[in-house]
């Protein structure tokens, strides 16, 4: 089954903060909920109900293929289009697609920290 725009925010919002030493809050404007490990972006959630969209960090080829893959998937909004994603509501776009994606960012973001850094390096 498909998530409308508003399950699809909240799945990203639930998978995000289900992580380890994730933080979140709105650093560039009050319409983009932002969520980073270590000080590191890795999601955006964009709140404008006629824009219901999240964005989050992809390997470059792995992107491509995303955005061929599912019509409702583009490059990212508001940042680096080869690195960035960002999924909207449409066919094909599942919680668990919606979850996967959250975590392949954190863990992109996460495994590029130095190791200090890292969640669990304490």
């Amino acid at each position: 089954m498909s998530a409308a725009g508003d399950r699809l925010q909240d799945t990203a919002r639930q998978a995000a903060m289900a992580l380890p030493d994730v933080s979140h809050g709105y650093p560039f404007t009050p319409g983009l909920d932002v969520y980073k490990v270590a000080g590191k972006v890795f999601l955006i959630v964009t709140d404008d109900p006629d824009e219901q969209i999240i964005t989050v960090k992809c390997e470059p080829e792995h992107a491509r293929a995303q955005e061929r893959g599912y019509a409702s998937i583009t490059p990212g909004r508001y940042l680096d289009k080869r690195h960035w994603i960002s999924l909207g509501p449409g066919p094909g776009i599942t919680e668990r697609l919606v979850t996967d994606a959250v975590e392949d960012s954190y863990d992109l973001v996460a495994e590029r920290l130095p190791r200090r850094d890292r969640p669990g390096a304490r």
